[in-house]
């Protein structure tokens, strides 16, 4: 028979494992998750995914540990974050919905030129589109947590312009066939290159104007090039929190409830930055000698009506669901 002291030394262990056993930190075992960002470190998209992953571990207590990896430091390429999500190769990651279209069309919808005008109208698309791109998202096997679009976008050129006359002949760098079109449709010649060849061809005279943003051109010191930059918003595009499905459901409900709420509250915040990075970068090309201006009404006015007719030519390949989200968005903001 076991003597009472050694008894005591074997039952207090085994009584204090299974208290700690039971205990809601033993119970839940801490989840790890990498975060695939193919934009620099400092980019705001960047800093906002280590927001996000800051505020699940704190609403999860810690029990959810997401790290970020900006620069593409997993291997993950921007316009293969879709696909790396959805096959699991990385559990999560920012991406823009443009840059991985060839899993849907209607991924890349804001392209369409001139059809969004500002922030309000970008917003409305959303309510109309964001249904459709969750929809494309689940088919390659990953969950939407929130959706961020980049800043405003400019025409970058060398004279000054006032209507789309003075736009005639110049040679504007052009991305791919969409742009192409309206480029010629706005009487420009297009220059179809890669960003990388851009200075060249501005110091060349092979280039007389850059479609991008004020960040770009920050990025690219314009200033050496051009005097101008005009606030077209030509096109938008935005950028998806994605979650991996399988790791998805992995997670409790708790859990997922937490990453929901953090993705709702934190969303609106992350719009807000993107317009304090677009005024940032907006000061600094002013501070470097460049003229900055919206485009006149009468201008941007008269490129909707040349590049109109290119929103149903393209929109038709997304699908009816598209189709039906677009003639709903026209609608309620009468464009």
């Amino acid at each position: 028979m076991m003597n009472t002291a050694v008894l005591g030394r074997w039952i207090l262990p085994v009584m204090a494992a299974a208290v700690w056993a039971l205990s809601p930190t033993a119970a839940q075992a801490q989840v790890k998750l990498d975060i695939s960002v193919p934009w620099g470190p400092n980019e705001f998209h960047s800093l906002n995914a280590a927001r996000f992953a800051e505020r699940v571990k704190a609403e999860t207590k810690g029990e959810v540990l997401m790290t970020t990896h900006a620069g593409g430091t997993l291997g993950v390429k921007a316009n293969e974050s879709l696909r790396a999500i959805g096959e699991g190769v990385v559990p999560m990651g920012d991406f823009a919905l443009f840059q991985n279209a060839s899993r849907g069309p209607v991924m890349a919808v804001e392209t369409l030129p001139f059809l969004v005008g500002d922030y309000d109208q970008l917003k409305t698309l959303h309510k109309y589109f964001r249904p459709v791109w969750e929809g494309i998202l689940q088919k390659n096997n990953q969950k939407a947590l929130y959706v961020v679009p980049w800043p405003n976008q400019f025409f970058f050129v060398k004279k000054a312009v006032s209507g789309v006359d003075d736009l005639k002949g110049l040679k504007m760098r052009s991305l791919d066939r969409l742009t192409t079109d309206w480029i010629n449709r706005l009487g420009m010649t297009p220059v179809q290159m890669t960003n990388l060849e851009i200075l060249q061809a501005l110091g060349s005279g092979m280039l007389d104007g850059v479609p991008t943003s004020a960040g770009t051109a920050v990025a690219q010191k314009y200033w050496d090039f051009m005097k101008f930059g005009y606030q077209t918003n030509h096109i938008w595009a935005s950028n998806v929190m994605s979650i991996n499905l399988d790791a998805w459901k992995k997670l409790t409900p708790a859990h997922q409830a937490a990453i929901e709420k953090v993705a709702r509250e934190l969303e609106p915040e992350f719009w807000e930055v993107s317009k304090q990075d677009h005024q940032k970068k907006v000061a600094e090309l002013r501070s470097k000698g460049m003229t900055i201006a919206d485009a006149p009404k009468a201008m941007v006015d008269e490129m909707v009506r040349r590049t109109n007719p290119l929103w149903a030519e393209y929109a038709k390949p997304m699908g009816d669901e598209a189709v039906a989200a677009l003639a709903a968005y026209r609608k309620e903001i009468g464009k």
